[in-house]
């Protein structure tokens, strides 16, 4: 803890990159175990979501069975202590994979949400934003047989559940009728350029990068370390379990984040 609070006090401008394990204390599982591999089989592809009606309503099911306990989440010692160090000018930049808002919730105010927001659906063929809430009023009005079953909560507000899905009716955009997807960034779907754009700017800007909770797999994230090194720039790591990038920190503390950070926090000179 020592040489991480020597980090942050010589490197006072950070660019902090969170992961799912910044969420995992709130009651949001993540998708890797400490070895980067799964722990569940892989999310849905853009393009089985996009070309497959079967996909979609395998998805909506799960999805509203998972979105009551997603939503009703609530921020952790981990995103307190980052919305702290905000407060107290030591983070530049956050940056963050997950998409529950959880950071906004706690009180940062300078966040990139790398992969979108869950709480906001867009429709794809003419971009019309619609609502979770919406949907999730619109999908047990069409389908009431959804409140009989239970399932086990899974990454992302999905659920781990199989059964039949062909009953199930998918709403389309109250504008166009197009499919309406959550405005998060799908596997197999690229990263708007805006937000990559503005993460490489914040980046050159840090004085250093703070890495928190994130085991680094997907390119997305990977490419900011790289980059980081490219500059020069030192990176501190708080993860359990290997990442992507170990070859390229300056330092890593294989503790939970929210003990960490908190930590972090009280016994950080002002």
């Amino acid at each position: 803890m020592q040489a991480l609070q020597q980090f942050v006090t010589r490197h006072r401008k950070l660019l902090v990159l969170t992961g799912a394990g910044c969420s995992t204390d709130s009651g949001i599982p993540d998708y890797r175990d400490g070895e980067g591999r799964w722990k569940r089989r892989k999310p849905i592809l853009y393009q089985e979501f996009m070309t497959s009606e079967s996909v979609r309503q395998r998805y909506w099911a799960r999805s509203y069975l998972g979105w009551l306990p997603f939503s009703q989440a609530r921020p952790n010692p981990s995103h307190h202590a980052l919305a702290q160090l905000e407060s107290r000018g030591r983070i530049g930049q956050l940056v963050t994979q997950n998409v529950d808002g959880l950071h906004q919730k706690a009180g940062s105010q300078q966040v990139i949400d790398l992969h979108g927001r869950l709480e906001q659906l867009r429709c794809q063929s003419c971009g019309e934003p619609e609502s979770r809430h919406w949907m999730q009023e619109k999908l047990v009005s069409l389908n009431p047989w959804l409140d009989t079953l239970n399932a086990a909560t899974a990454p992302d507000g999905d659920t781990d559940l199989e059964t039949d899905f062909s009953p199930m009716v998918v709403p389309g955009c109250p504008i166009c009728g197009g499919i309406l997807k959550p405005d998060v960034v799908f596997y197999g779907e690229q990263v708007p350029r805006s937000r990559i754009a503005a993460v490489y700017d914040a980046l050159h800007q840090a004085d250093a990068l703070l890495v928190a909770g994130t085991s680094l797999m997907v390119f997305s994230a990977f490419q900011f370390m790289r980059e980081a090194a490219r500059l020069g720039k030192p990176i501190a790591a708080i993860n359990q379990g290997k990442t992507r990038a170990d070859h390229l920190f300056q330092l890593k503390i294989e503790q939970p984040a929210g003990a960490t950070l908190s930590n972090l926090v009280t016994n950080l000179p002002e």
